[in-house]
């Protein structure tokens, strides 16, 4: 099982670090082995994230996720985007950003400082609303209850967290927006960047993951009579998740999209702290990301989530850490193993107290 979903992370392992070493020799080869774990490490929570989303999907749309989507991922998030963030902050045409990615290296990591702000505004703003979601809803299952069950009582006020989300937006573009990071060390006026970018992260956030809950939720309507019929809900056990199909898994998998591009946002702007070349940025993340794709599937296959309850608490609270670190690295710089930790450090919790909870349980059965 491990080797079969695996199969194509370690073929592309393969593949770039030879690239790397045909590129630019042995140096190249530690670049984008450290970009490849760098990668991974800043990404597990996406992994548990995604997992609990594609596990509601048709194994048809499964299949995409890995095959369409690790090609927007890696094309699209590790190689195009900071080619598009550098054309827009520095109005070039994509032609000539790759000229300037590829000629003069120290410019191009200067203008992609430069956009750091807006960037980290759309993205911050996004996981702050999916982490928001999340606490502030009723669930039958809670990790840190004396938080979480108060939190659920505030949830029902309609529209809290968007209204939470906007208050920290507005406090963000005030404070670290008016004095945002730039390159050289100095600090510039973004305010109304962050802000704008900050309400775009919003809206794409209430776009797409609306629609996708809408068609879910149509479907999961449909469903319900035969969904209730089948044996495991007969007997009083957990309902197999409904396997989403058409626009429902379209929606579905779009949102899973801007999700990792959102979660990806911190790991293209921490490559730059170890290569400014974007080709070996490529590879490096590239190839991290195609581990996550696999782990995600992973994660699916085996009913992990299922087995361990409490790790999807522990990656979403480690979304809330990273939204709020983005949004402070508008200002101040934060080292991306702080990033990294930080989330190892929430899942792991979570995953030793899912364990000790599986030990409670059988001991008393």
């Amino acid at each position: 099982m491990l080797l079969k979903t695996f199969r194509w992370a370690f073929a592309v392992t393969a593949a770039g670090l030879v690239a790397g070493v045909l590129y630019d020799g042995w140096t190249a080869f530690g670049l984008v082995a450290i970009l490849a774990v760098l990668e991974i490490s800043l990404s597990f929570d996406n992994a548990v994230i995604n997992a609990g989303i594609l596990k509601k999907m048709s194994v048809f749309w499964q299949k995409i996720f890995l095959t369409v989507g690790i090609v927007i991922a890696v094309f699209g998030m590790r190689l195009v985007f900071p080619v598009v963030i550098v054309a827009v902050s520095a109005r070039l045409s994509p032609w000539s950003a790759v000229h300037l990615a590829l000629t003069d290296k120290q410019r191009y990591q200067e203008l992609v400082t430069d956009a750091h702000p807006s960037i980290a505004a759309f993205g911050g703003m996004f996981l702050l609303m999916i982490f928001l979601d999340f606490v502030f809803e009723d669930r039958d299952i809670k990790w840190l209850v004396r938080l979480e069950r108060p939190l659920a009582k505030l949830g029902r006020v309609d529209m809290l967290s968007v209204c939470i989300a906007l208050i920290v937006l507005l406090v963000s573009a005030m404070t670290f927006g008016a004095h945002a990071h730039q390159h050289g060390g100095v600090h510039a006026d973004k305010a109304e960047t962050v802000l704008l970018a900050g309400v775009g992260g919003l809206i794409t956030y209430m776009v797409v993951g609306g629609l996708s809950g809408f068609f879910e939720e149509r479907l999961e309507r449909e469903e319900a009579r035969e969904q209730e019929a089948e044996e495991k809900a007969a007997r009083g056990g957990s309902r197999s998740a409904v396997a989403l199909t058409g626009k429902a898994a379209f929606f579905m998998f779009l949102y899973l999209e801007v999700l990792d591009a959102s979660f990806s946002f911190d790991g293209v702007i921490g490559a730059f702290a170890i290569t400014n070349d974007i080709v070996l940025m490529a590879l490096g993340l590239g190839i991290g990301a195609m581990y996550v794709r696999s782990l995600t599937v992973y994660l699916v296959r085996q009913g992990t989530l299922d087995d361990y309850v409490y790790l999807e608490h522990g990656a979403h609270y480690a979304i809330g850490a990273l939204a709020v670190i983005l949004l402070v690295t508008i200002q101040y710089e934060i080292n991306e193993i702080v990033t990294g930790l930080i989330g190892v450090v929430l899942i792991g919790s979570s995953f030793l107290s899912s364990v000790r909870r599986n030990k409670r349980l059988a001991a008393a059965s």
